[in-house]
């Protein structure tokens, strides 16, 4: 996409304006921003894609257990999730950090230890109203077996939910993998990362403040973006919103449920 290597410096060519050659100039070390600007989106994306799949699938298997079987296996796993959810996500990651070091694998192990305990009890919620329903009771009185009942009449209606909460679990996993790469914790140099980026760029802010524009406008692009996408999802899946209302959070910017 670009004809620059990210990590290739230039000293003689370093802080170029913006020109054919470099769209968006370059930075400290003659590096192309366009081009670093693009290859973070693999890591500042990629990681929390991971970070999100591992924890969505594991608080959907738990949420569906504990929301359909409810009882001793309910309590069980509520009980773990509470604490879990005792534990802000920004101490684990400091705590792993402390433990095993800096780097993005362990920013993504601790989001996957506390996003998972979150997204089992929202899980859990949506499959306690839909084993509710009156189709799930007459399925149970039929005698069909309870895996099928899960994966044929549940987990369709729940995969709307869990879209909604996923695309809105990413603004805050973006920010937050961002913040701590931009304060030296996250992703390392030379490796190309919006927040990585913008801790560089604030080394030189006062005399070059150009360089701190173009991650900082990614990143908030990028979170826009999946709230707007959260959004949408919510206005396009609720049947309780009605067209006028449709309107209203359009214009907004927010969805009223």
């Amino acid at each position: 996409m670009t004809f620059y290597d990210p990590n290739h410096i230039d000293t003689a060519n370093k802080f170029a304006g913006i020109s054919f050659q470099h769209l968006l100039g370059t930075d400290h070390l003659g590096r192309d921003i366009l081009t670093r600007l693009i290859y973070a989106i693999r890591p500042s994306l990629l990681y929390v894609f991971v970070a999100l799949f591992v924890s969505v699938l594991i608080g959907s298997i738990l949420g569906f257990l504990s929301g359909y079987f409810q009882g001793f296996v309910d309590a069980l796993i509520m009980r773990a999730c509470d604490v879990m959810l005792a534990f802000p996500s920004y101490v684990v990651t400091l705590a792993l950090i402390a433990l095993f070091g800096m780097g993005a694998e362990n920013i993504i192990m601790a989001f996957i230890l506390t996003r998972w305990a979150w997204f089992c009890r929202v899980i859990r919620t949506s499959v306690m109203q839909y084993t509710a329903s009156d189709h799930v009771r007459f399925a149970k009185t039929i005698g069909m077996n309870d895996m099928k009942i899960i994966h044929k009449h549940i987990m369709p209606l729940t995969l709307a939910d869990i879209a909604i909460i996923s695309s809105s679990s990413m603004c805050s996993m973006i920010l937050q993998i961002s913040g701590f790469s931009f304060l030296g914790l996250g992703v390392k140099a030379p490796t190309a990362e919006w927040g990585m980026m913008l801790n560089e760029a604030r080394k030189v802010m006062f005399t070059h403040p150009e360089m701190m524009f173009a991650p900082g406008i990614a990143i908030v692009i990028i979170v826009m973006a999946f709230n707007f996408l959260s959004d949408a999802l919510q206005i396009a899946i609720d049947p309780r919103i009605s067209s006028k209302d449709k309107l209203r959070s359009v214009k907004k910017g927010v969805v009223q449920s």
